[in-house]
């Protein structure tokens, strides 16, 4: 302890080189140390979050919202991206440094963000709120208050304490935390506005509230992208199907394009010590379009579905890669006779093995 405490008093945090590398090694510190809670909270591999960053391109200027910011990894990313790509003066960096808005429950990772925000130059992390985004009433989010980007993974498979519900209005009403923030974004965003979110499987093929939210998606904004991921990217945290859905608010949407992104080809699946990586998700890149989506074509991973097609299954989104032939193993028949006979094998080499200890013990 002694000898970290030294390593870090021995850094100028007058120099911005020192502390830009002193940021990168707190978010490495935060990215090996992070776990997940009991309200289904999962911290976001920096890789998603780097790929959800770029498609969403935030410039300086344009505020951008993370409800539910953990420790700042949307927001630290958005903050390089930016320097990255377009601050190129005093007057880039002053609207930059005006860009963000973010919301922490937990107190924890509320002090971790602050932190972390100082440490990459933001002068004033004040931004960052100690509250539960959810206890305010949705009604009383003013058009004053809307923003121009959503990049967030918020808390799924956890459970609002009673009472948050009776903040939304009544059809949407549900004590899964996801589908409140949902309903949330899609008031928040301005005309125009974008978002990037991570939601689980149960999102889009779940029922009742959830597909009068996802109606209520349609209908409002353009969901015009569904990454989906396979299970093992927030391991070992969660075993979870998830996707990173992209809308933008104003137009109804019209047809949802489906990308599968598959663990590389020699590895079975993600890990702690092979987890994904921003290289991964390069394919995504190259197939995306551009900024305005162009000339996207369907291939072995990617396919486009309807707005018919989605009502024609009530609103389900859990669509299967229609490419992916499925296994074939064999009729249910012949798999129970198959079990029958290796269970009669295992019964016998058992009777077999009692007999040989049965022998041993009398001599």
């Amino acid at each position: 302890m002694r000898q970290v405490i030294n390593k870090i008093s021995s850094v100028d945090f007058n120099d911005l080189a020192e502390r830009k590398h002193f940021g990168d090694i707190y978010e490495q510190l935060l990215n090996d140390l992070q776990s997940a809670g009991n309200a289904g909270e999962y911290y976001t591999p920096r890789a998603v979050t780097a790929f959800m960053v770029d498609r969403i391109d935030p410039k300086p200027g344009e505020i951008l919202f993370d409800p539910s910011c953990g420790t700042g990894g949307f927001l630290t990313c958005s903050i390089r991206h930016m320097r990255d790509k377009y601050v190129k003066k005093v007057e880039d960096e002053k609207l930059l440094q005006n860009s963000f808005k973010a919301v922490e429950k937990k107190q924890l990772p509320h002090m971790l963000c602050v932190t972390n925000m100082l440490l990459h130059g933001i002068e004033d992390p004040s931004f960052v709120k100690h509250d539960n985004t959810l206890a305010r009433p949705y009604v009383s989010w003013s058009q004053s208050e809307r923003v121009d980007i959503i990049l967030t993974n918020p808390p799924f498979g956890g459970r609002e304490e009673d009472g948050i519900e009776s903040n939304f209005p009544a059809n949407f009403r549900t004590k899964e935390t996801a589908d409140l923030f949902l309903v949330l974004f899609i008031r928040l965003l301005k005309p125009g506005g974008r978002a990037a979110v991570v939601l689980p499987d149960g999102t889009l093929f779940g029922e009742g509230v959830k597909t009068r939210l996802k109606e209520h998606l349609l209908q409002e904004c353009n969901l015009h992208t569904i990454v989906r991921l396979p299970n093992s990217v927030f391991k070992p945290y969660a075993s979870i199907g998830t996707n990173l859905l992209f809308f933008e608010k104003g137009e109804a949407t019209q047809d949802i394009w489906f990308y599968e992104h598959r663990v590389p080809e020699g590895q079975k699946a993600y890990s702690m010590t092979r987890p994904i990586r921003v290289e991964h998700l390069q394919g995504c890149v190259d197939w995306w379009g551009g900024s305005k989506r162009e000339d996207r074509q369907t291939t072995e991973v990617a396919w486009k579905v309807t707005l018919e097609e989605i009502k024609a299954r009530n609103y389900n989104l859990d669509f299967k890669n229609p490419h992916t032939v499925a296994d074939d193993h064999g009729s249910p028949e012949e798999l129970l006779a198959q079990l029958e006979v290796a269970e009669s094998k295992t019964a016998e080499l058992r009777d077999q093995l009692k007999n040989i200890l049965a022998e041993a013990l009398l001599r």
